[in-house]
């Protein structure tokens, strides 16, 4: 099968890039692996930053599909040292410039801005090769391959279409996330709900913080970091789906890490209601670039893989809104389209995140203290929801 734009991943940063050439009359394909759109959860909360996510989402033509979906009130935030005393707060009055979405509903109000069959799921791609003349074919776990004019590798962190034009891979940060949820958290967990309030709770210490958000509803979702090598993270069995043995046993080893912290905030790691799930950070090198592939390139995790930074999301769609207008605007001429592109995007792997001018610290920094993000926060008196991302 031939098609001419021909993108693998159905993440923010494809489904973005796909729509964009839907609305400028540019046919595309999406290839993902996931068998369905329902087949897994999709993350958390996203705060949609004014001068990134929105942008790209004002190229898809779906401003008005995102406010819609914007979950009034979560911008709120607060910051808690670890003994539980709130040294920071502040409410969301609706003025901030990152309105907080749940990712799954990002992900619908794209792929419902998609034409049927755009998205063709079930196709987990193993690998790509070069033809010549910038075609490429790109062959899936199912044994089929598609030839096309256009290659786009949209499929994260560990992309089967980066090869094409780098050797890079993703490294260990030296950081992992334990993420856990609680339901029905005013009735059943109302400590760590009082805690968390009704947007954000960020607990920082050097090593290990606490991030909570509050999702829709009452649902409670915390991520709990710790430095730690990864061979210290295997030897805990986070079983999944997991006995409730499995799940205590491991929320209570996380927790032991936090040893002396106020119980509303170990409680969002111990009184989880779904087993905890490991998730690693990993990163690209920084700076990673690659030369100019005629008929190929790369977006979001894929190019420039990160610590979360509460950028990457937006980021992703910016990098898919970016090349769409790029080919509209270049329509006889691809390769002046991907150029222009990748030069805009390369500087994306280089630039740490920053805050008024400030880097901002890893977790594992021996500056990453609760005063020390409330001084990044209140930097030339900018308000909170305006601030630096959350990591998680």
């Amino acid at each position: 099968m031939h098609t001419p734009v021909t993108i693998i991943g159905a993440g923010l940063g494809g489904l973005t890039l796909a729509r964009v050439l839907h609305v400028h009359g540019i046919p595309v394909t999406v290839h993902e692996a996931d068998p369905s759109p329902s087949a897994r959860t999709q993350g958390g909360m996203l705060d949609i930053h004014d001068d990134s996510g929105q942008l790209a989402l004002e190229a898809a033509g779906l401003t008005d599909e995102f406010r819609a979906i914007v979950l009034a009130g979560r911008q709120a935030m607060r910051i808690l040292d670890p003994d539980g005393t709130v040294l920071f707060e502040e409410a969301d009055d609706g003025t901030g410039g990152r309105p907080e979405v749940l990712r799954g509903e990002l992900r619908r109000i794209l792929l419902d801005s998609l034409p049927a069959g755009t998205v063709r799921w079930g196709r987990r791609a193993d690998g790509a090769r070069a033809l010549g003349g910038g075609r490429h074919a790109v062959t899936f776990a199912d044994g089929s391959t598609v030839v096309t004019d256009l290659l786009v590798g949209a499929d994260g962190a560990w992309s089967r279409i980066r090869p094409l034009l780098s050797d890079a891979v993703p490294a260990y940060t030296g950081t992992s996330v334990v993420e856990t949820y609680l339901f029905d958290a005013d009735t059943r967990h109302r400590a760590a709900a009082r805690a968390v309030g009704g947007g954000s709770l960020l607990a920082p210490s050097p090593g290990r913080e606490i991030f909570a958000h509050r999702e829709a509803g009452d649902t409670l979702h915390a991520y709990t970091a710790l430095s730690r090598p990864l061979d210290w993270f295997t030897a805990i069995d986070f079983t999944e789906p997991g006995t409730v043995t499995a799940t205590a046993t491991a929320t209570a080893r996380i927790a032991r890490e936090f040893a002396g912290w106020a119980p509303e905030l170990t409680a969002l790691i111990t009184d989880s209601d779904t087993p905890p799930v490991l998730r690693p950070h990993y990163a690209l090198p920084a700076g990673h670039r690659w030369e100019r592939v005629p008929g190929v390139t790369l977006l979001g995790d894929a190019a420039h893989l990160q610590a979360p930074n509460g950028e990457g999301a937006n980021l992703a769609m910016l990098d898919g809104a970016e090349p769409g207008r790029a080919l509209a605007a270049h329509p006889d001429d691809t390769e002046a389209a991907l150029t222009a592109y990748e030069q805009a995007v390369f500087p994306r792997s280089a630039e740490p995140a920053v805050y008024e001018g400030v880097e901002l610290r890893g977790t594992d920094s021996a500056d990453n203290t609760a005063q020390g993000l409330i001084d990044l926060f209140t930097a030339n008196g900018r308000r909170a929801a305006d601030g630096p991302p959350s990591r998680p």
